[in-house]
């Protein structure tokens, strides 16, 4: 499906008017489409009001009890998803401040227990050195100090064992030259050493391999639990939450994790990377 980033703020709203509009029509008071529907009438209220977003789920089972069906249906399920996904320009994000973007995620952080990183072209803050995040953000302008250290703190949340991380890396993404051989030498270093991380799962596909990778489009994506996928793109991320877009991305994960190197020989070929850039210093 096609996203319009421009109409998507505008979506909840319309969504809201519209099954309140199709509610009515049907003769159903909050209360009874909200009893038939297994919900509860203050979930009713908030839903038309605007001040939730349904899921499709909840949209489709509401559909099903007024009745509505063809172009209607069409309609309100076409908002349903559009309601369910955010668009964040890169734009937006910098005249607002990067670091507040910062803030937002270390939120999202806290309160996800299961992370899947897929990183086909180049390495995420999570992971980087000090002197990497600096090289990623170079092309803005402005000050970057508050960002730099606002990623950097975000780290700390690789030290919570009570949560668990796949970092699914590139060869591409892990050799990148964004820096001095020297930065790459660390950089790559730092990958090994956060590898033993007990709660830490950190692999790589190295060029050459032949599966599904190669067949579909690759883009930076984020899978916080079963909550929401944020998929990164040139001009800014999209935020999906329906159940269904989250399920399609942790398949694609899954697909591509079977084409990846894990543990000691992962680390072998971290070491192997490391040493072409060490060479390089000499």
């Amino acid at each position: 499906m096609t996203f319009d980033p421009e109409s998507l703020g505008q979506s909840r709203s319309d969504l809201a008017e519209t099954l309140r509009r199709e509610r009515r029509r049907a003769g159903l008071t909050q209360t009874a489409l909200g009893r038939r529907c297994n919900m509860s009438q203050t979930k009713v209220s908030n839903i038309e009001g605007g001040r939730i977003t349904p899921t499709l789920v909840d949209v489709e089972l509401i559909l099903e009890t007024l009745g509505a069906s063809g172009p209607i249906a069409t309609e309100i399920l076409t908002l349903a998803r559009s309601a369910n996904t955010e668009w964040q320009g890169d734009w937006h994000s910098q005249r607002r401040g990067l670091d507040k973007k910062q803030n937002e995620l270390a939120r999202l952080e806290a309160v996800t227990s299961e992370f899947r990183f897929f990183l086909p072209t180049m390495i995420t803050g999570l992971l980087a050195t000090p002197d990497y995040v600096r090289a990623s953000l170079s092309r803005n302008s402005g000050d970057m100090s508050k960002t730099v250290a606002k990623k950097l703190e975000r780290q700390r949340i690789l030290m919570n064992s009570s949560k668990f991380f796949t970092f699914l890396l590139t060869e591409q993404a892990v050799r990148w030259p964004l820096a001095s051989p020297l930065v790459m030498t660390m950089q790559i270093d730092r990958l090994a050493s956060v590898s033993r991380l007990p709660h830490v799962r950190l692999g790589v596909i190295p060029l050459g391999v032949v599966g599904p990778v190669v067949e579909t489009p690759l883009s930076v994506f984020t899978v916080y639990d079963r909550r929401l996928v944020q998929v990164e793109t040139n001009t800014g991320a999209l935020i999906l939450r329906d159940h269904r877009d989250v399920s399609a991305y942790r398949e694609d994960f899954d697909r591509y994790t079977s084409y990846a190197t894990f543990g000691d020989e992962c680390r072998e070929l971290l070491n192997e990377w490391s040493t072409f850039f060490t060479r390089q210093r000499e």
